[in-house]
């Protein structure tokens, strides 16, 4: 009997729009950013993300950098107040319908985001998935610090933070299964052994048509 693993991408996939975009504007709305360019250069930054040329790095440094003076314990208090009001509308309910599913029929689920740890676990766990992945950074003095430490979940290194987590786990899966929309999760689609396409951007919709046997889900439409 096979013992699956499903994967999702969280941000377009399981969530109906991009979780660091929406905590960069919750940070303004929360008068936590004054800085009145914080949102345009946000949003130029995810239009390369959009294109699969991003520097996570530069991503990160600039936009965690107004946080950077908070206190852990006061950011996860921020988040929990913008996962519950602005992202839990936001979660496909077909996204809700198929975790549900998968728990009960104890098939075992992990999120694999480029956003950064302490906003994928806490959207994982409000959606019912324990097990997630994101981008950890740097603590010091009880604070965030807007450095990437060890590989960040992003193209590639999606799969080398899966294949670590792996060898962490009780289990051993025989099959893997990835859900995702982007292009810079590519490389991670063609890594697993079933792939599904979750209203896929233009270029992965493309590199789909390499790969029949990828499935194509059109959810909140």
């Amino acid at each position: 009997m096979s013992k699956p693993l499903h994967i999702f991408d969280m941000d377009e996939t399981l969530v109906n729009g991009d979780c660091a975009s929406l905590w960069s504007a919750f940070l303004v709305k929360k008068g936590v950013v004054t800085d009145p360019d914080y949102l345009a250069n946000d949003k130029a930054l995810m239009e390369q993300y959009a294109k699969g040329e991003l520097d996570m790095e530069e991503y990160i440094v600039y936009t965690l950098a107004p946080i950077t003076h908070i206190p852990q314990h006061e950011i996860d208090s921020l988040v929990d107040e913008f996962v519950n009001i602005d992202i839990l509308p936001l979660v496909f309910p077909e996204a809700l319908t198929l975790v549900k599913s998968l728990k009960e029929r104890g098939i075992a689920c992990l999120v694999i985001s480029a956003t950064v740890t302490f906003i994928v676990k806490k959207v994982a766990q409000t959606i019912g998935i324990e097990d997630a992945l994101g981008i950890d950074l740097v603590s010091k003095d009880g604070c965030y610090l807007n450095q990437v430490t060890g590989i960040a979940t992003y193209r590639e290194g999606k799969i080398l933070r899966l294949q670590q987590w792996l060898t962490e786990q009780a289990n051993t899966f025989d099959e893997i299964h990835f859900y995702s929309d982007s292009i810079n999760d590519l490389p991670l689609c063609e890594y697993a052994d079933y792939a599904y396409l979750v209203n896929p951007c233009k270029r992965l919709s493309a590199e789909a048509l390499k790969h029949p046997e990828w499935q194509i889900f059109d959810w909140g439409k």
